[in-house]
């Protein structure tokens, strides 16, 4: 896993309330969400709620690499891409349990290690 850079954290704090995040199934039919509990663990992981995956879920414990696109509050979008992880206890559950409102079920803490990252056509990891 790549660090994230200063521009790639700075445009996360910066961003627009609602994502889009992607997954594949275990034959590549891509699966596209939006999502909005979110949040940036320990500046390096992006930790997502599962209140209510069905297919997501499925993708990832199947070992999908995943995909989080998202855009500032000034509209310059980021894409970050890499291997997943989905927890159901642990820190990375705790932290998603601290950001996701409790009017949601918090299931698991999906987690997207970063691999790769671009801005447009700029790559940034």
């Amino acid at each position: 896993m790549k660090s994230l850079t200063e521009e790639i954290i700075k445009a996360w704090e910066n961003r627009e309330p609602v994502a889009v995040f992607a997954t594949l199934d275990k034959d590549g039919v891509p699966n596209v969400i939006y999502i909005g509990c979110m949040g940036l663990y320990e500046n390096r992981q992006f930790v997502v709620a599962d209140n209510y995956f069905d297919k997501t879920r499925k993708n990832i414990l199947n070992k999908s690499k995943g995909a989080i696109l998202f855009k500032t509050k000034e509209g310059k979008a980021y894409q970050i891409k890499g291997s997943m992880d989905y927890e159901t206890q642990g820190k990375r559950f705790d932290f998603m349990k601290s950001i996701n409102p409790p009017k949601h079920p918090g299931h698991a803490a999906a987690v997207l290690l970063p691999e790769e990252a671009y801005s447009g056509s700029k790559k940034l990891l």
